[in-house]
């Protein structure tokens, strides 16, 4: 999903404000991050069960971003050479193939989910941290790709700091309020999920009710139904056409969909078809933008290798511990000493501690 917003994450909210809001049930919360991470996770290792019939000419594909060069040395330290942390960010842009995907008039880009996956040493489990998007933060001194510095802001929205500075600037941003050193960072945007979707043949998905919403376009009746690419981003962006018209409804059909696609993709035979996974691999690193430490076929195979080993169902997800902001209702931002405390945990590669799961926001009503 590279530099954009609409309609960014979902997060759940008491208020549907334009940009949208945090919280939401926390059972489905939970669910649907691992099957979000899960989805990266799986895509990661098919990249590397698939190796052999990449051809050389896709390694132009992936972008890289020189995260080392653009932060500096102003970081927190590494973990075991064993242990990873991964900032994955899903964006729209509104240039090249997304400009024809009906995203809205808003202009620039912002991260629409924002996930801090853990992998500890051994890489034979994972723990995922969803950043909600409408988390105010303090944004760190950042330097723009031209060398100019944007000095340091307060109560910055996070998910606004990928169209104000750029992604390497929301890294450091991340590692600034964690205290935890990302070693890989990977963003896919909304064009590369269209075509994955029409890459692997669609995806296959049951309502229960009719959804009929005119400012995503889905417009679908109660049953089953086999979606396409265009189709499959209409659906997870919708929420007027579904519950109480706010983010609640869209993270249940963000969540169905995202179980399906992760489904379809344990379904296809990849090794079997050199044709459809080359497709795949196409459009998956059309899509993407790494570090450039992951920034080539050989590198991200090698990688995908090393996390294969990791069950996405069994993931840990959880969603930063927030509280609603006393400024803004609308708007939450970390709440201590549960935030510290989950960060702590994965700076020392330790299990997270029940009482860093609790969030006081917890969203309005259930759709």
């Amino acid at each position: 999903m590279t530099h954009a917003p609409t309609e960014p994450g979902s997060s759940g909210s008491r208020h549907e404000p334009a940009d949208g809001t945090a919280g939401g049930p926390p059972r489905r919360r939970r669910r649907v991050v691992r099957w979000i991470v899960g989805c990266a996770v799986v895509l990661l290792a098919a990249a590397g069960a698939t190796g052999y019939w990449l051809y050389s000419d896709l390694d132009g594909n992936i972008k890289g971003i020189d995260i080392d060069k653009a932060i500096g040395d102003d970081r927190p330290e590494k973990l075991p050479a064993s242990g990873q942390n991964i900032l994955i960010l899903g964006s729209d842009s509104r240039a090249g193939a997304n400009a024809a995907l009906g995203t809205g008039d808003v202009s620039g880009a912002r991260s629409d989910t924002a996930l801090v996956v853990h992998i500890p040493k051994g890489r034979t489990r994972a723990v995922a941290v969803s950043i909600p998007r409408d988390t105010l933060v303090t944004r760190p001194e950042c330097t723009e790709p031209d060398g100019s510095t944007v000095a340091s802001a307060k109560r910055v929205m996070f998910n606004s700091i990928y169209s104000q500075v750029g992604p390497a600037c929301v890294v450091k941003t991340v590692e600034q309020i964690s205290g935890v050193r990302m070693d890989h960072y990977v963003e896919i945007d909304f064009a590369g999920f269209k075509g994955l979707v029409d890459a692997i043949g669609g995806v296959t998905v049951t309502v229960g009710q009719d959804i009929h919403d005119t400012s995503s376009g889905l417009d679908i009746t109660a049953g089953t139904h086999r979606l396409n690419g265009t189709q499959a981003l209409q659906f997870v962006r919708t929420r007027h056409g579904i519950g109480d018209g706010s983010d609640l409804g869209r993270i249940g059909l963000q969540q169905k969909f995202l179980i399906a696609l992760l489904t379809e993709i344990k379904h296809q035979d990849l090794l079997g078809s050199p044709a459809k996974a080359y497709t795949i691999a196409d459009k998956l690193t059309a899509s993407l933008t790494t570090d450039s430490q992951l920034a080539s076929l050989t590198k991200l195979a090698e990688f995908g290798r090393s996390v294969n080993g990791i069950d996405p169902a069994s993931m840990d997800t959880i969603m930063l511990p927030v509280r609603y902001d006393t400024q803004d209702p609308n708007r939450v931002v970390a709440a201590q000493p549960q935030a510290n405390r989950l960060w702590r945990a994965l700076r020392k590669d330790e299990a997270v501690p029940a009482s860093a799961r609790k969030s006081p926001a917890r969203g309005g009503g259930t759709p």
